[in-house]
This record gives C-alpha cells, sequence and structure tokens, in this order.
C-alpha cells in the first residue's frame, strides 16, 4: 500500500487528528506498510502527509498533527 493511502486509512480509522509519528506506527503495526518494501519510511511517510495536504485531502491540526479534510 502507498505510504498517503495507508495515512488516509488510519486517519479514517482513528476518527480525530493524529501526529505523523501516530500515523506511522499505527500502519506499520497494521501492516498497512512494509518497511522492508519500502526505503526510509520515515521521509515517505512526511512525504505523503505533505502531498495529501497539498492535495486537499488532509490538513494540518497542528505540529505535525494531521486530519481528514472536511
Amino acid at each position: 500500500m502507498e505510504p498517503l493511502d495507508a495515512a488516509l486509512e488510519v486517519l479514517q480509522a482513528a476518527g480525530e487528528p493524529l501526529h505523523w509519528t501516530v500515523i506511522q506506527d499505527r500502519a506499520l503495526r497494521g501492516g498497512l506498510l512494509d518497511p522492508f518494501a519500502i526505503g526510509d519510511v520515515r521521509r515517505r511517510v512526511l512525504s505523503a502527509l505533505a502531498d495529501g495536504v497539498r492535495s486537499g485531502a488532509l490538513v494540518k491540526a497542528g505540529t505535525g498533527v494531521y486530519a481528514l479534510a472536511g
């Protein structure tokens, strides 16, 4: 699964804004992201979250905290 899709799924399940470290942790623990298939998971998750904000799928709810848009 792509990092942005994983982040969206984690945020949908949580139903509340989460810090990016929590999003990453839940995605890894839930098997949504494979650390062996994705190099530099931290960088890829942060990049995906930034892309999500730019595309309008996500909003920043604070420093390092992201939420689903609308």
